[in-house]
């Protein structure tokens, strides 16, 4: 996906078991990020005490709430708006297949950032990359013409971004306050 997206599209939009995504890749992603986060966390605030587990502990749940919410947040919107704007058909399978696959560079920046935080700033940057998969995904998986296809690709693109982000900040915030 990362390095011939049009082609690991082409191959995607070949599988029959549109669920399949989320057992054999999203999950066990999402469980990754979490697990690297957690490590890096202790990382960061030493082994030595109850507090540090407790504060990695808490980063890892926010990380895999936000990356689970955030996943099935965006493929609903996204599957919303493309039948109200695009005038595409109704298939959440096919929109929660596309989301499960397009979100690759941030369980990857997630698992990197989360063992190295100081490396954050560069994977905000390459998190541009979604929207050229996107980019890629868009005609082969739904079919969306070249008139529509930027419009599609910006769309997508910020809510697979902003989505996961924004259920990050609520779940922290309300650690926050509920701590």
């Amino acid at each position: 996906m990362i390095s011939s997206p049009a082609k690991a599209w082409e191959e995607i939009s070949l599988e029959q078991d549109r669920q399949r995504v989320f057992a054999s890749f999203v999950y066990p992603m999402i469980g990754l990020c979490a697990f690297a986060v957690f490590i890096g966390s202790l990382i960061t605030n030493g082994w030595g005490d109850a507090l540090s587990y407790q504060v990695a502990m808490t980063d890892c749940c926010e990380v895999a709430v936000a990356l689970f919410g955030g996943c099935f947040l965006s493929a609903y919107v996204i599957n919303e708006m493309r039948v109200r704007m695009f005038h595409g058909f109704n298939d959440i399978l096919l929109t929660r297949q596309f989301v499960g696959y397009a979100m690759v560079v941030t369980f990857l920046i997630h698992v990197v950032t989360g063992i190295f935080p100081d490396l954050t700033v560069i994977g905000w940057m390459l998190q541009f990359y979604v929207f050229y998969l996107v980019w890629e995904g868009a005609p082969i998986m739904f079919g969306i013409g070249e008139k529509d296809r930027f419009r599609f690709t910006i769309f997508v693109s910020l809510l697979l971004l902003v989505c996961p982000a924004f259920i990050q900040f609520v779940f922290s915030r309300l650690t926050s306050l509920l701590n």
